[in-house]
């Protein structure tokens, strides 16, 4: 029992702003991949330290994307043309918000909405596969903010 209270002890030691950050770029990054698939333009950056930190910046759409929305994902409500513009959107600018903490829980609530998007209408059955967890980090980001390491600290000071 011992062990449970110390190791409680050093969790509980942890800050905030550590637990926020690991959870910014967690949540950033499949939303991230997912719209680097759907975007096309000139690639930026590299290989550091092992990893590819290379991405595109965007400057149209790929075709694939806008056939996937027509034929696949079939979103309710709005044209499978505005939907792939506005995923493609979506996927690109706020992970990058979420990862320097800028508009934090606004960017966090419009990941929450995609994903209530994605499970919903795209794909209903896969609730228990990622997006229960991706749905759990968005909730403590909104509920919890984006902790001091992060552009939201440094420019509103909450």
């Amino acid at each position: 029992m011992n062990i449970i209270r110390r190791t409680a002890g050093w969790l509980d030691a942890i800050p905030y702003s550590l637990i926020a950050l690991f959870l910014r770029i967690v949540a950033a990054h499949p939303f991230f991949v997912s719209g680097q698939t759907k975007i096309e333009g000139p690639t930026i950056g590299g290989e550091i330290f092992g990893v590819d930190m290379s991405f595109q910046i965007p400057t149209t759409v790929r075709d694939a994307t806008f056939a996937l929305f027509a034929d696949e994902y079939k979103v309710p409500l709005i044209s499978p043309t505005v939907a792939a513009y506005l995923a493609s959107g979506v996927e690109f600018v706020l992970p990058l918000l979420l990862l320097l903490g800028l508009l934090t829980r606004l960017s966090a609530f419009g990941l929450l909405m995609m994903t209530l998007v994605i499970q919903i209408f795209v794909f209903p059955d896969a609730w228990w596969t990622v997006h229960a967890y991706w749905t759990a980090i968005l909730v403590v980001l909104i509920a919890r903010g984006p902790g001091a390491i992060s552009l939201d600290r440094l420019l509103f000071r909450r």
